[in-house]
């Protein structure tokens, strides 16, 4: 038998030091100056697709999965074009986002069954918890620095008890964020899948704080925090196992929450500066000019006349002479792939890569 007991036999009192209450204290409204924002854009699937694509991006690179934000966008607009087997990966990690954030929003809740969804739409497959003995993590030399349960049945125990931590808020008195961090630990110490823990771990993570009401939709994302500290993300995991350090690894993930929330205010503002910028000169230039021509623009990064066509309602041929004149106003840019065409939004196109240090 593993060591992994459920989270409430902590003691939740230990978290109530000076230092973790003051960074839960400015992390907590970090997040709901997040959330106040990311309520203004008028048309939330904007965030959840352009955001979404990039913590899919970053938590795939935690995994050395790694794409480029053109590969990404490209294959998003034209699949059958591209064989890109990480670009592929990537998006599905958006789908599987999305599956998630469907069911806690329809639910209430996050269950088992719910991270075997997110994780089969992760992974393409439905191979469930593990059953076979043999999973061991290993560090960059090789060597085993921890052996998850191997044991099927108590994986599945120790599931069940995570659900009802995620759950039963009167089974440990902390606040969302610093469960969160418990939550996220002990997933990934549990390590239930053959694959796609991590990835599956990092979902788990914002689709909890919907599920609180921390957030309304998915926009805060770690992976990119992981990314550039993950050394200490990795050793703060194992000392937790090793020394019990509980408080420490809550502390990074706080901070992990405050710095990423900040970071992703300032990418929505710049989207939303975007987006009342094309409106008002596509309006002042076009004549054909409508609200769900924004949304379509600041949707796709990369957009194609099927889209258009689809969310406007026209013709093939009215949504081409649309793009090919935004193209002439220099809105977006049309590029050619074999006998297929799709326009890059350069505003939101520059956000994007602007965030993470990229050219578009």
């Amino acid at each position: 038998m593993s060591q992994l007991k459920p989270l409430e036999h902590l003691d939740a009192t230990r978290f109530d030091t000076p230092a973790i209450l003051k960074k839960l204290a400015s992390s907590s409204r970090r997040l709901a100056e997040l959330k106040g924002i990311a309520a203004s854009i008028p048309n939330q699937g904007i965030l959840i697709n352009t955001l979404g694509l990039q913590e899919a991006k970053d938590s795939s690179e935690i995994e050395n999965i790694i794409t480029t934000h053109d590969e990404l966008f490209k294959d998003d607009v034209l699949p059958e074009a591209f064989a890109n087997p990480a670009a592929k990966e990537v998006l599905r990690y958006r789908q599987a986002l999305r599956v998630g954030f469907d069911q806690v929003r329809a639910s209430g809740l996050l269950t088992a069954n719910h991270v075997i969804g997110i994780q089969c739409e992760l992974e393409r497959n439905n191979a469930g918890f593990r059953r076979l003995p043999g999973t061991a993590l290993k560090d960059g030399n090789g060597q085993t620095v921890y052996t998850p349960p191997q044991d099927p049945a108590e994986i599945v125990a120790l599931m069940r008890d995570l659900e009802r931590f995620m759950n039963e808020p009167d089974l440990f008195a902390a606040d969302p964020l610093i469960k969160m961090a418990l939550i996220h630990h002990q997933f990934e110490s549990i390590h239930p899948f053959y694959d796609g823990n991590g990835r599956t771990g990092r979902i788990l993570n914002v689709l909890y704080l919907v599920k609180e009401g921390l957030l309304d939709i998915p926009v805060l994302y770690l992976s990119s925090h992981i990314v550039r500290t993950k050394a200490d993300y990795y050793r703060l995991l194992q000392t937790v196992r090793d020394e019990d350090n509980w408080e420490e690894w809550v502390m990074y993930l706080l901070d992990a929450v405050e710095q990423t929330a900040s970071q992703t205010l300032t990418t929505i503002h710049a989207i939303k500066a975007a987006l009342f910028d094309y409106k008002h000169r596509i309006r002042a230039q076009h004549k054909f000019y409508s609200q769900d021509l924004i949304n379509n623009l600041f949707t796709h990064p990369y957009t194609k006349i099927e889209y258009v066509q689809r969310d406007l309602q026209v013709s093939r041929l009215t949504a081409t002479k649309y793009m090919d004149a935004l193209a002439a106003s220099g809105f977006v840019q049309k590029h050619k792939i074999g006998r297929a065409n799709f326009y890059i939004n350069l505003a939101l196109s520059g956000v994007l890569s602007a965030q993470h240090g990229t050219s578009p």
